[in-house]
């Protein structure tokens, strides 16, 4: 339950919500944000959302939502317009490197809005801190868009140890943590699961199985997300392939659609690997939902006794799709990533570890990750064990928990 303070600091406030996507687009921020803004308005915020005209394409449009045709300087007369009229207490940026399509205005618009008589809290959300790709030797370059935009905010969120770790420090006033760069209030709040545990009434387990194609006695390996070339596919398709030569009988189910709306440069990645499927000796045992309703993946991801997901980087909490498989209670094998804090121990992330809690394994290793899997097909008992760490784990990243910090935030801002 939130609790009575949340929800007097909740009372009366009004919140607009910024986002480069917005459901029914496909990507991970949209539905975060979709699902941040529902869980808000529990704790009885009023909120508005502003977004690409690409939400309202082909549907009928949510009265709470704005759109702007795309995110060049043209976009501040509608979002200060927007901000006039509504007056928020604060304007809430969900912040994607490559979701605003690389134009910088987003990362300017909290210095344009200091230079207006009244204007709100700026909170930014910074759903990952990779820098993009400029020119040839923009070198630190890179890393101003998004200064930019944490130094002029009045406060940052993250979502996962290594960016805060990357970007904040201990705030000897606040007793709290803050940026190093403008020493603006930080917290770190994890991203909750955009499927929930919710499969469709009277779900079967066998019988979902059986609609997928999977036989009784074969284990059923699923991936989930979009073809990306930083996600391991490669990595997980060789470590099949050594599964099946080994005398496994095991199938790979690839949960949700191929391709995403924020990032079109994955395309073409996903058709090469959708090709390199296509053509080989195994494709009959690899399966596709393709791109399914929240009811359909949920029902997918229980149907599967291990997932998979070798992120070539190592495993971080910025992935939706790591979070759902935790959320719905999966045996993980993932990718072990370096250590959080590393060279900075005094900065102690608050966020859960998942050492101990899903099988680790190094990056671009097939044969490491075949062999843990292979671990797992072995033994009931081992499998068991994951789950019911992992299902510890779930309870931190609960929309409500999620809710609850983050009206936090808003309420130092007051």
């Amino acid at each position: 339950m939130a609790s009575q303070t949340n929800r007097a600091v909740a009372r009366q406030m009004k919140i607009s919500l910024i986002t480069p996507e917005y459901p029914p687009m496909q990507g991970g921020v949209g539905d975060y944000t979709s699902r941040l803004a529902r869980a808000l308005r529990d704790l009885n915020l009023d909120i508005s959302v502003i977004t690409t005209t690409k939400y309202a394409l082909g549907q009928e449009v949510d009265p709470g939502v704005s759109t702007v045709s795309d995110w060049g300087f043209d976009s501040w007369r509608h979002i200060l317009d927007q901000v006039r009229r509504r007056r928020p207490d604060v304007l809430h940026i969900q912040y994607q490197t490559a979701g605003y399509g690389m134009r910088i205005a987003i990362n300017l618009l909290p210095l344009r809005l200091r230079l207006c008589k009244w204007r709100p809290s700026v909170v930014t959300t910074f759903h990952d801190l990779k820098v993009p790709y400029v020119f040839p030797k923009a070198g630190r370059l890179r890393q101003l868009p998004g200064a930019l935009l944490a130094a002029f905010s009045d406060a940052v969120i993250v979502t996962n140890g290594d960016d805060f770790v990357q970007i904040g420090e201990s705030d000897p006033i606040g007793q709290g943590f803050r940026t190093r760069l403008g020493k603006r209030p930080l917290r770190v709040i994890p991203i909750g699961s955009n499927i929930p545990l919710k499969p469709h009434d009277g779900y079967d387990r066998a019988r979902w199985r059986s609609s997928l194609g999977v036989g009784g006695d074969e284990f059923l390996l699923c991936y989930f997300g979009f073809l990306n070339s930083a996600k391991g596919i490669e990595t997980l398709l060789a470590a099949f392939e050594t599964l099946l030569a080994r005398g496994k009988k095991v199938k790979l189910l690839m949960v949700g659609g191929a391709f995403g709306d924020s990032d079109p440069t994955n395309v073409a990645y996903g058709k090469r690997i959708m090709q390199t499927i296509d053509r080989s000796h195994y494709r009959e045992r690899v399966l596709w939902t393709g791109f399914v309703g929240a009811e359909d993946v949920s029902a997918s991801l229980l149907a599967s006794d291990v997932c998979v997901l070798p992120f070539d980087e190592g495993a971080s909490l910025r992935h939706g799709t790591l979070i759902a498989a935790i959320c719905h209670g999966l045996p993980i094998v993932t990718t072990a990533s370096a250590p959080t804090g590393a060279g900075r121990p005094s900065l102690v992330c608050p966020l859960p570890s998942l050492a101990g809690k899903v099988a680790l394994v190094p990056p671009g290793e097939p044969d490491s990750l075949a062999s843990a899997i292979a671990v797992l097909i072995a033994s009931d008992t081992e499998r068991a064990a994951l789950r019911s760490k992992v299902s510890d784990l779930a309870a931190a990243f609960s929309w409500e928990l999620i809710a609850g910090e983050t009206l936090a935030a808003y309420g130092c801002l007051r």
